[in-house]
């Protein structure tokens, strides 16, 4: 098994590795692009945090579809003409289909939400960081 890393942090982790590799001047190097590392981090936790809200409320539709399903059984009763038999085997159809139909779109909702915080984060520290470079110019 992985070990698991001492920090979480993105800058701990930089640091270690450039300690390690005996880079000169890596607290240097590391203090200038800290917000750079912290917005990069920052993106990272908001994505894990998409990816386990979305797995959680996944666990939950099928939980959802199980017992429905699981319901319908229980309360089936097979009739006695075939007329019958098929309209409730294209209702069973009909809520099924509309049930993912749904679930996709709540699917796709939160995907669609937790990529956009996490690349807005990073658009914000890129765009943070062009003005950075832009008062750094004008000030020449």
């Amino acid at each position: 098994m992985a070990k698991q890393p001492d920090s979480d942090s993105f800058l701990d982790m930089f640091s270690k590795f450039g300690r390690d590799l005996k880079v000169p001047n890596v607290e240097a190097i590391l203090a200038h692009h800290r917000k750079n590392l912290e917005a990069l981090e920052k993106s990272a936790r908001a994505g894990a945090a998409g990816a386990t809200s979305l797995l959680s409320r996944q666990r939950e539709m099928l939980q959802d579809t199980l017992r429905e399903v699981s319901d319908m059984a229980q309360s089936y009763k097979a009739p006695g003409n075939p007329q019958e038999l098929m309209t409730k085997q294209a209702e069973f159809a009909k809520k099924s289909f509309e049930a993912a139909l749904k679930n996709a779109g709540e699917v796709a909702e939160l995907v669609k939400k937790s990529g956009t915080e996490s690349v807005e984060i990073l658009r914000e520290r890129i765009k943070e960081a062009m003005e950075e470079l832009r008062s750094g110019y004008d000030k020449k």
